[in-house]
């Protein structure tokens, strides 16, 4: 995606337009999704290691942050998927 400087807005003068075209915005969906896994997937490897800790005498309070947090996280990622599924069913009970 192009970067837009807030100065030329100011000023008046006319930002470039970015249209995607199907395969653009579709790996730029994919990446967004990849990244996201990525995330979720850190998230959890955090949760894990905080656990291990405090197996071994760590802080309960950090563990528990960090199991919450993964915890949020997974429940996000499933309402997304959630969205997507349904979005999807709703374009495939369109009538062409």
């Amino acid at each position: 995606m192009t970067d837009v400087n807030v100065g030329k807005v100011a000023s008046g003068q006319a930002l470039p337009s970015f249209k995607p075209t199907g395969n653009e915005a579709a790996a730029g969906f994919e990446d967004m999704m990849k990244e996201a896994m990525g995330k979720l997937s850190q998230v959890q490897q955090d949760a894990e290691s905080a656990v291990k800790e405090l197996a071994s005498g760590g802080d309960p309070t950090k563990a528990i942050i960090a199991m919450e947090k993964a915890d949020m996280s997974f429940q996000m990622m499933v309402e997304v998927r959630n969205k997507l599924i349904s979005a999807y069913q709703e374009v495939m009970r369109m009538q062409v």
